[in-house]
């Protein structure tokens, strides 16, 4: 009792100085002991583990939502999250890479979250049953993917994990306070704005403080405790147009730092602006179905590379499937064409983790190593528009074998999924933004078309609910096109000949994808940033997923010879029967 007593006046200590020293720190040390225990795990006629991972996510986490100016709730949280990885077998041939790998097949010990107090032979034995269980399942795994190859044929074994340098990196944190009362204060100022906004048919506005320690231990001699820290403000707005469309905006703002969030001032404005964009849709006219070139411009640019080049770039494996049993599996589009021309050839891709600024704005895309322990490099992704490389996690595939510190978050089949961290798109010949537009206009004439489109934002990730969400996949899936859903255009405008413009609404892509990368006929001499935070989901949807990357792209305005855009005829919701109150 004596010990345990000492132990939490020296974490109060810590604490009140807001520093926890790693060489102080209890959940490294019990990592350690139970480290060095389950390596010497051998059970006879049973595979032996080659490769053992402990990590854990603790964090702390403020959030709350809020509309028209009142408070919908506000939570404290704090958690640490497990994430225990046995592979048995060897690098070559494992339990992962199976249609099974990564399910529990032994029984549950409780193991979903460990406890708080950071008492150490509380986590000795939780590491312990978690171990136990991720032994007892690799396994199983391991037994049914020899059992699924027995009626399968493999052209090429490919092995199953790549060896890497065992990584050090073991940081002192600082823990900052949590101004919980500053923060919803401002929050339900900033909802309060679309009160100001009647024809708004709902608003809303939340913020997300997390800060915390990702510690990780592996078998090969990988030590990390690295603090971690994010905080957001997410805003959406929906309006309703007369024949029962609904439209919407959305904005997040993210930091690294606690105390570099945007200005207010510059917040309320933004609301305003979403506000104004929502009744703007509300009001348009519905768009036509359109083939031909389109100008995405400033933000819209950025979010194209995102999401069409940008998810493409992770390459994920085919597993093993078991004998007569289909499986969904979601490629890339970019699969087997390296060495081939994916942009123009005077367009560069590079990811940049390294890059913590840009221009003196912070980078959200920045880190220093990935899930899998890895550290990350500067990486030529398209050089002179020829695909060079991918991101790339320790699960080879063919043609590229060895991880270049790309695994960003959780992934299927006992793998991690890929992600990019600062994407930079590059042109080398550029032209001023007015440039791009008088050539939009020469490419319509020279076509007979009346007017030109110009996208200036991308639903992107979605904003949508749900139901808008399978809406939008279920008319895609109709329609046809490219393997990947592409978000929605939110703000289309139609260009005429002499310059006026008018907003549009109910437009998607229809083929939307790396391909169309390859017909960029122009791109600004201004780039434009765009920051968001990844998921694994197939089709990016907003606060989906339990786990997320920080991400950033720089790029160019872009002219793409030829795009089409289809009319949305979905059956909508009839509006309300009676006009908001307070009008």
């Amino acid at each position: 009792m004596r010990s345990r007593r000492n132990f939490l006046a020296c974490l109060a200590l810590c604490a009140a100085a807001g520093t926890l020293r790693a060489a102080e720190d209890p959940v490294l040390r019990a990592m350690r002991d139970e480290m060095a225990r389950s390596r010497a795990l051998r059970i006879v006629n049973l595979d032996t583990p080659y490769y053992i991972a402990y990590a854990l996510d603790e964090a702390d986490m403020f959030s709350a939502s809020a509309t028209l100016g009142g408070l919908l709730f506000s939570e404290r949280r704090r958690f640490l999250l497990p994430d225990i990885a046995v592979r048995v077998g060897d690098y070559k041939f494992d339990n992962t890479n199976y249609v099974g790998s990564g399910f529990l097949y032994a029984g549950r010990y409780g193991v979903d979250r460990f406890p708080l107090d950071h008492d150490y032979g509380v986590l000795r034995r939780y590491l312990w049953l978690a171990t136990d269980q991720a032994y007892k399942s690799a396994v199983e795994a391991i037994a049914r993917k020899r059992a699924a190859l027995k009626n399968a044929t493999v052209s090429e074994q490919i092995p199953d994990f790549a060896k890497v340098q065992p990584v050090k990196r073991v940081l002192d944190s600082r823990a900052e306070t949590m101004q919980e009362s500053a923060w919803v204060a401002q929050l339900k100022a900033l909802s309060a704005v679309f009160a100001a906004y009647p024809q708004l048919r709902s608003s809303s506005v939340d913020f997300q403080a997390t800060q915390g320690i990702r510690y990780m231990l592996t078998s090969e001699g990988t030590e990390i405790r690295l603090p971690q820290k994010l905080i957001f403000i997410r805003a959406r707005v929906t309006a309703q147009a007369a024949d029962g469309m609904t439209v919407r905006d959305a904005a997040v703002f993210h930091s690294l730092d606690f105390t570099r969030l945007a200005p207010q001032s510059d917040l309320e404005r933004s609301m305003r602006q979403l506000a104004e964009n929502a009744v703007a849709l509300a009001a348009a006219p519905s768009g036509e179905s359109y083939a031909g070139p389109v100008l995405f411009e400033a933000e819209a640019a950025a979010q194209l590379f995102a999401e069409v080049l940008g998810r493409n770039l992770a390459l994920p494996r085919r597993p093993v499937m078991e004998p007569g049993r289909g499986g969904v599996f979601l490629s890339s589009e970019l699969e087997g064409r390296a060495g081939a021309r994916v942009l123009p050839e005077w367009m560069d891709v590079v990811d940049d983790p390294t890059q913590s600024e840009w221009r003196g704005r912070q980078l959200l895309g920045r880190y220093e190593v990935d899930l899998e322990g890895v550290v990350p490099e500067p990486l030529v992704l398209v050089d002179k528009g020829i695909l060079k490389n991918y991101l790339l996690t320790r699960q080879p595939v063919r043609g590229f074998e060895a991880s270049n510190g790309r695994a960003r978050m959780p992934g299927s089949f006992g793998a991690r999924t890929a992600g990019i961290s600062n994407l930079f798109v590059r042109a080398a010949q550029t032209a001023p933004a007015a440039d791009l537009r008088r050539r939009l206009l020469e490419m319509c004439q020279a076509r007979n078309k009346p007017y030109g489109l110009i996208v200036r934002k991308m639903d992107f990730p979605s904003s949508a609910s749900f139901e808008e969400v399978r809406r939008v996949l279920a008319g895609m899936a109709q329609s046809g096109g490219a393997a990947r859903p592409a978000s929605l255009p939110l703000l289309v405008y139609r260009v005429y000949p002499d310059g006026k413009e008018d907003l549009v609404r109910g437009l998607r892509f229809r083929g939307l994808g790396t391909r169309s990368l390859r017909d960029i006929v122009a791109a600004s001499d201004e780039s434009h940033l765009f920051e968001f935070l990844d998921n694994p989901a197939p089709f990016a949807l907003m606060g989906a997923g339990g786990y997320v990357s920080e991400s950033a792209v720089v790029a160019p305005s872009v002219l793409i010879d030829d795009v089409e855009l289809q009319k949305i005829d979905d059956q909508q919701p009839r509006p309300p029967l009676v006009p908001p109150p307070l009008r």
